[in-house]
Order: structure tokens, then C-alpha cells, then sequence
């Protein structure tokens, strides 16, 4: 369930994640990343322990143990850095986030490109602890920190054609070591009323700090009813369209990821089951929640809708 979150004063991201853990993190960003001003970061290669400033706890957030930092940047799928999972945070260790923009268009009155440092100034940046289901059957718990979607949505006024949004990650050969059968760049898309939902958020950061090459940066998904894959990352396009969008998982084996990708544990992969996931750092599995828990929240989205079908 969705709870109001505590008060900076009973936790803080030291309470979050033991001290020694911090010791170990690698360096994220490259000379010059994240150029964000006085109110976030300076620009200056961002070292690891890097905070960002100025992060409001948000009431949409989940009591759950939050899963170690270094499991959750190390253990991750990012295929443009590598198929294993240990590999985008070796691989990404010099991936170039800066200059960075996100161009913004399609079925909208006001098309844009944005600045990844005018993004953070659309809303307060606010921290998220929301439960993180991956496809394959493992899951963690994440302090994510950003801004809802529907705040930058708003900025370019979507028109009445406008009915999905579909998101472009960058693709550059030269930093990203292509790997698997995927073809790229990365495509992802959402409902529109999916995306305009509160909980869909445009992820900058993650245990108070900037988002790591690896997780990432500098601007993720993070859409927490969903599997993990739906939380495109490295956004550098966006654009509102008419009709339901290519996906990449969903182009390259549509019986096993569908565009919808809402987390059920009814419906299985074709290779395992759903109704179990094992969460990082657990030895036993436990149940998988519909909707991954969130379903008081987005139920709603999808009355009438045939979940199986639509999986």
C-alpha cells in the first residue's frame, strides 16, 4: 500500500544504506556531467557520494526495507552496456551525460527540447521508495529521485490526437558497447492516461544522488505498477502520437513482453511463472502483487480491460 512518508527526521539516507557501502561506489559521471546550478549540482565531474540538493520526501512512497545502493547499481539490465547484469557498471563507467537534451513533440501545441537541467526546474525533485518488479522474477526496493511526467507533459500541452507517448532512449555506438538481439535505440511507450498518472515519474537520481551511468542517467522512467523494462533509460526523445507505439521487447518477442508489462501474477512468462519473485538480498521468494502493489492506485486505468490479453 501507497503511505504518507516520514519526516526527514526519522530517515536519512545514512539509515537507508550502511556507511561502508558508500566507500565502494564507482565514479558515475564523466568531466562536466549534469551541469544542474546551485540547486542541484555543480559542474564539475560528480564524484561518487554526490547529493542532490533541495529533494522533498514525497507521500508517495512505500514502507519497504530499501535494497542496498550496491546492489541496485550493480545488479541491473541495460543492454546497450551489456547482457550480464554486473555489466552496464563496468561498461557505462564513461558514458557522456553531458550536454544533454530531451526533445520533446509529436500530437502537442508547444514541441520543445529541454535541457536536462530546465527538467529539473519544472518541479521539486522529490524522493520515491517504490517497490522495482523485474520480467525475470527478481525484484528491489529503490529511492528514486525526480518529477512527475505529467509536469513536463503539461509544459507542452498535449492535443486531443494525443494518446500514447512514446519514449526514445540515445543510442550511440561509439559509448555503447551494443549487445544482445535487441535492436536499438531503446523505443518504450504508455497510455497517455498512464503516463499523466502521478506515480509516473521522470527519474534524475536514486539514494539521494545523482542517477549513476548505469542506472540510467541522466533521465530514466520509472513507472512502478510495471516490469522493469518499461523504464526506459537515457531518455532523449519523447513524442506524443495517435496510435499505440513500437516497443523494442515487445517488437522483438511479442509473446513474451507485451506492451501493457503491468506486473500480475496471473499471468505467466512463457518460460516461468509470475505468482513468485525473489527480492535482492531475500533467500525465500515471496508473493508477487498484482499491480506489484499498486493497485489501489492505477486499478482504475484499466477497467474493462482483459489483463490477460492485454498482458
Amino acid at each position: 500500500m501507497i503511505i504518507k512518508s516520514r519526516q526527514s527526521s526519522d530517515l536519512r539516507y545514512s539509515q537507508v544504506t550502511p556507511k561502508g557501502e558508500y566507500l565502494n561506489r564507482r565514479r558515475f559521471l564523466s568531466a562536466g556531467s549534469l551541469a544542474l546550478g546551485a540547486l542541484t549540482l555543480p559542474a564539475q565531474p560528480a564524484q561518487a557520494g554526490t547529493k542532490l540538493e533541495g529533494v522533498v520526501k514525497s507521500s508517495y512512497t512505500v514502507s519497504d526495507k530499501a535494497t542496498p545502493y550496491k546492489d541496485v547499481t550493480t545488479y541491473n539490465n541495460f543492454y546497450e552496456f551489456g547482457v550480464d547484469k554486473e555489466d552496464p557498471a563496468v561498461n557505462a563507467k564513461n558514458f557522456r551525460t553531458s550536454p544533454w537534451t530531451i526533445s520533446v513533440e509529436g500530437d502537442v501545441a508547444k514541441p520543445r527540447k529541454f535541457d536536462i537541467s530546465e527538467i529539473l526546474k519544472i518541479a521539486p525533485l522529490e524522493e520515491r521508495i517504490y517497490r522495482h518488479r523485474c520480467v525475470e522474477a527478481w525484484s528491489m526496493v529503490v529511492p528514486w529521485i525526480g518529477i512527475p511526467l505529467n509536469a513536463l507533459l503539461k509544459l507542452v500541452e498535449p492535443t486531443a490526437k494525443a494518446k500514447y507517448v512514446a519514449f526514445q532512449s540515445l543510442y550511440d555506438p561509439r559509448q555503447m558497447p551494443k549487445a544482445g538481439a535487441l535492436d536499438f535505440p531503446y523505443m518504450e511507450g504508455l497510455r497517455l492516461d498512464e503516463a499523466m498518472h502521478p506515480l509516473t515519474m521522470l527519474t534524475v537520481g536514486l539514494y539521494g544522488e545523482v542517477l549513476p551511468n548505469q542506472n540510467g542517467a541522466p533521465l530514466r522512467l520509472t513507472v512502478p505498477w510495471k516490469y522493469g523494462f518499461k523504464g526506459i533509460k537515457s531518455i532523449n526523445r519523447i513524442r506524443l502520437v495517435g496510435s499505440q507505439p513500437s516497443t523494442s521487447w515487445n517488437t522483438m518477442a511479442a509473446r513474451e513482453y507485451g506492451f501493457y508489462s503491468n506486473v500480475n501474477p496471473n499471468v505467466d512468462h512463457p518460460r516461468w511463472s509470475q505468482a513468485k519473485e525473489r527480492r535482492i538480498g531475500e533467500f525465500f521468494k515471496r508473493d508477487t502483487l498484482m499491480f506489484n502493489g499498486y493497485g489501489d492506485q492505477v486499478a482504475g486505468l484499466y477497467s474493462g480491460l482483459d489483463l490477460k490479453k492485454n498482458y
